[in-house]
């Protein structure tokens, strides 16, 4: 029995390493040239529906299903997120803090004040933080669905 058990300690630790050196995530990046966030995010019309790569430090990941990133932008206070099918790629929460290229196809979504509150309540309960909706407003997203990303460092 006690066979068993290192052999199961052994096989988790094995996967554990393993997932923790992960650098590609879905398809990967197969773009070359990199696109600024900043320029998305200013002319996000010219992009929409365009497959697009981007690079910058991962701000934050989903906590519950690895289902979305948030990268920095080139300049400062900006971010956009990347939002992935559940499931399809889950992004670790290690990552966080880390350099990427990610690979998507740049979408706005016109989110009303309702669905803006649904959304941000579900974040703050994900992270277990309070949450304010008098303060929350209609709100344009520009942002990629994701189909791969690289970690740079």
């Amino acid at each position: 029995m006690k066979y068993f058990f290192a052999f199961l300690t052994t096989c988790l630790l094995t996967i554990t390493a393993a997932q923790a050196e992960q650098r590609t995530f879905g398809a990967g990046v197969t773009i070359n040239e990199t696109i600024a966030v900043s320029t998305i995010l200013d002319k996000p019309e010219q992009y929409v529906g365009q497959q697009v790569r981007i690079e910058g430090i991962i701000l934050d990941v989903c906590s519950k299903r690895g289902c979305w990133i948030y990268v920095a932008s080139d300049r400062q206070g900006e971010k956009i997120q990347v939002k992935v099918t559940d499931g399809e790629i889950v992004f670790p929460m290690a990552i966080a803090g880390r350099l990427a290229a990610v690979e998507g196809i740049v979408e706005i979504l016109d989110i009303s004040k309702e669905q803006m509150i649904a959304y941000l309540q579900h974040i703050a309960e994900e992270k277990g933080q309070p949450f304010d909706p008098s303060t929350v407003k209609a709100e344009r997203m520009i942002r990629l669905v994701g189909l791969g990303a690289q970690l740079l460092d």
